[in-house]
């Protein structure tokens, strides 16, 4: 009998807290101790990782969250809009 991995989903239940509550990032997947690279939401470097990888520093992801309650229960992240803003390069 063979046996296969499920795919593990991106977002586990309970990884994303109540908006004001505080991420676990205790894990070791959410810290690069080789290279810093912008946060996704402020710019300013970081050694944090998000759940999926991005660059985010924890306290911008609480405040993203807190803001975002429903994107982010979804699964979704900041850097997800972000991205479909800068693909449209629609300027004022």
């Amino acid at each position: 009998m063979t046996r296969t991995r499920a795919k593990k989903p991106p977002v586990e239940p309970g990884l994303i807290p109540a908006p004001g509550g505080l991420l676990d990032w205790r894990d070791g997947s959410h810290f690069d101790r080789w290279q810093d690279h912008p946060c996704a939401l402020c710019d300013q470097p970081t050694p944090m990782r998000s759940h999926t990888g991005e660059p985010v520093h924890k306290s911008c992801a609480e405040t993203w969250i807190a803001a975002n309650p429903v994107e982010a229960r979804l699964g979704r992240f900041a850097s997800d809009a972000h991205a479909a803003r800068r693909r449209g390069h629609d300027h004022a």
